[in-house]
């Protein structure tokens, strides 16, 4: 899959395999990593009381001005690890007692990851494996995973052509996400929780109030409600900042202000949607 590359939806073509070649995530057939740790700051049944085992990835396929991770998606800092290096991660976490495994834009490595969670299963994981990507993925790759993955947690960010153009240089982001969350939701159904409140497999979609109503809130919330399911649990997050490229544009060059996280609140409410998790603005 690497030696002429579609593994998401950019088909760049490019043969990673060869080492000088990338595509638009900027990054070879080499694992690069940025850390493995213990993460207590995600959706209360993702991180629990003993945290989420996150392995942060390095690159993206997606050029999002406003990425609060930008050192990680754009600079892509981390360091190379191997196949075996990533799978002792994976165990090293769960024996420090992880909830889940948590990939964090794991997007443009899936055949690496795919190679490492054969080996770290064969070591003895159990532990419920958490795909936490930008929901800028192809569904044909998703169908690779059917079976592996037991919690989707992707992003839904725009409704809108022009604004996935204009903030994350990705046009087709709107018919590519909404293809890629039906065929995870298709996967793993509604999220479930166990006895202690934690999740054991779903979906879980998260979207990110940005100001001017910029992400599309009202249709976002209409499409789950109406083409996936309105017991969709959502995470809707008031978090935004201007970060990276968003401090020198126009509209995205400010925090959201309470009315604008109340509306999409009012939006989420009229859609017919009532599962998820509320992040408390904060002046």
């Amino acid at each position: 899959m690497l030696d002429d590359c579609a593994i998401c939806p950019r088909e760049c073509h490019v043969d990673r395999s060869a080492g000088s070649d990338k595509g638009i995530c900027g990054v070879d057939s080499r694992l690069k990593v940025s850390s493995a740790n213990l993460h207590f700051g995600e959706e209360p049944p993702i991180s629990g009381v003993r945290g989420s085992g996150t392995i942060f990835f390095s690159g993206c396929n997606l050029k999002c001005v406003f990425c609060q991770n930008y050192a990680l998606s754009q600079l892509r800092h981390g360091e190379y690890i191997t196949i075996d290096n990533l799978a002792d991660m994976m165990l090293d976490l769960q024996e420090r007692g992880a909830h889940n495994i948590n990939l964090v834009t794991p997007s443009h490595y899936v055949p690496q990851i795919m190679a490492g969670l054969l080996l770290a299963c064969k070591g003895g994981l159990t532990l419920p494996i958490v795909y936490n990507s930008s929901g800028y993925d192809k569904v044909e790759t998703l169908q690779l995973l059917d079976g592996i993955i037991e919690i989707y947690m992707p992003d839904m960010r725009y409704a809108s052509k022009d604004s996935a153009r204009c903030y994350s240089t990705a046009v087709d982001y709107p018919e590519v996400n909404r293809a890629a969350i039906k065929e995870m939701h298709r996967q793993v159904g509604e999220l479930v929780l166990d006895k202690h409140e934690i999740a054991i497999q779903g979906l879980l979609v998260r979207h990110l109030v940005l100001p001017e109503n910029i992400a599309g809130s009202d249709d976002v919330f209409k499409f789950l409600a109406d083409e996936v399911s309105p017991d969709t649990f959502v995470s809707l997050m008031s978090q935004y900042f201007p970060a990276h490229r968003a401090l020198t544009m126009n509209k995205v060059n400010r925090r959201i202000l309470n009315s604008e996280y109340q509306a999409a609140l009012n939006s989420f409410e009229r859609a017919g949607l009532g599962n998820g998790f509320i992040q408390p603005y904060d002046e």
